[in-house]
């Protein structure tokens, strides 16, 4: 079928190594550091810095085996084919499908959700307003292309980069003040107790570091959504796999340093009450928040973005592969190379859980079902191991999976707890 014709479901590969880095850690960071930071810091309290730790030994692992699995299978699908060629069951790869196009769907509207709150932080406009007219732009932009929309997100990733480094300048002196406060507690009357169980290992204290942990998860989600662009990226079995590792490497440190200075300010509560978090870190020490809550819409812009792209191609995938969704959202666009159809009911979807639900509950439930998606993919990729291990992948050794596996499972089993028995208020 020719290729300018709407049906025709083929990608452009139009995207090289240092592009999809930058598209990965625009993503991750947009939905992480700058949305739900403060949710963590809220539940966590002093312990953030070791939920961020915990939360990336489940992130990291997994990463490893999304990378090895991209380069043995470099389909928009990604988990769906992994899971259905590994165990040769196809129910598995449809449900894997279907449960992380969700999670991408909601995800977007999680960090549109934290997007119109920056704004709220500077500019008076109607949360509505705010939310229709992002999405609108959003989906717009995804339609347009995926080269275009890659350059665009190289760009607001450098801004948003930029703008965590500064945040990191303004907050050196909390940063250095890191080790006293987990010690001490919170700075002032800031009221809660995060501080004083900073080193409880009784219940309180492991509820705390495993609820922030479960949220801090939703902070690493974007280098699974670069696996979906895997039918756009050039040289793929070389490029995929390094963009993922250097991206999450990026992404770690910075969490890691946001985290101890947020901790060492001593202001739990007050960070993890206000709607910019990252903003009302910096005003507290006496800086001016405005340049930083400009700076931190283009990077959330970001991870809006890609969860948009990544939904729209697994319905892509799904649709074509006959799983459950109308064929019309298996056409890709002759002159675009994107799924219009596919774009136009994600961008839907997330209008109206972005206007609907909290941020807190859209962040643990895009956490719940990433981490069934995580558990997939490293099963998934044990089992291909066992089997045979091509030349020109990575070969990611065993015990790498088998963590992230059992990782991920402990996850869901803790998250399953703390909803179900009311562990964490």
């Amino acid at each position: 079928m020719s290729r300018a014709t709407q049906h025709d479901s083929g990608l452009d590969r139009s995207i090289g190594l240092w592009q999809l880095v930058f598209y990965g850690s625009g993503t991750i960071l947009g939905a992480g550091i700058f949305v739900v930071v403060g949710e963590v810091l809220g539940v966590a309290g002093a312990l953030t810095p070791f939920a961020y730790a915990l939360a990336a030994v489940v992130a990291i692992t997994s990463a490893l085996s999304f990378a090895e699995m991209g380069a043995r299978i470099p389909t928009a699908g990604g988990p769906i084919d992994y899971l259905e060629r590994a165990f040769y069951i196809r129910w598995l790869g449809s449900g894997a499908g279907w449960v992380l196009m969700v999670a991408n769907t909601v995800s977007a509207a999680t960090i549109v959700t934290g997007f119109v709150a920056y704004l709220d932080s500077f500019a008076s406009v109607p949360g509505w307003i705010a939310t229709v007219g992002l999405i609108i732009v959003l989906g717009g932009i995804a339609i347009a292309g995926m080269k275009e929309s890659s350059w665009l997100m190289t760009v607001t990733t450098i801004i948003g980069i930029t703008a965590l480094l500064a945040v990191l300048w303004a907050l050196r002196d909390a940063l250095m003040a890191f080790p006293g406060a987990l010690l001490s507690g919170p700075a002032g009357d800031t009221g809660g107790e995060a501080g004083a169980v900073a080193f409880s290992f009784g219940f309180d204290g492991f509820g705390m570091l495993f609820a922030g942990a479960i949220l801090a998860v939703y902070s690493f989600i974007g280098f699974g959504d670069m696996a979906q662009t895997a039918e756009e990226v050039r040289d793929v079995k070389r490029n995929l796999p390094r963009a993922m590792m250097i991206s999450l490497g990026i992404v770690f440190v910075f969490y890691m340093l946001i985290a101890m200075a947020l901790v060492g300010t001593g202001a739990f509560d007050i960070i993890a009450g206000a709607s910019a978090p990252l903003v009302k870190a910096v005003e507290l020490a006496g800086w001016p928040g405005l340049p930083i809550a400009i700076a931190s819409l283009f990077v959330i812009v970001n991870g809006a973005l890609t969860q948009i792209i990544a939904a729209s191609r697994l319905l892509l995938d799904i649709a074509r592969d006959s799983r459950g969704a109308p064929a019309v959202f298996a056409m890709v666009n002759g002159k675009t190379d994107t799924p219009i159809p596919a774009t136009l009911v994600i961008v839907a979807l997330v209008l109206l859980l972005a206007l609907l639900v909290p941020l807190k509950s859209l962040a643990e439930t895009t956490s719940f079902a990433i981490l069934i998606v995580f558990l997939g993919v490293n099963l998934s990729l044990i089992r291909m191991k066992w089997r045979s291990q091509p030349d020109d992948v990575p070969d990611i050794p065993v015990f790498v999976p088998v963590i992230g596996a059992i990782a991920s499972a402990a996850a869901i089993i803790g998250q399953i707890v703390q909803f179900g028995f009311g562990v964490v208020a």
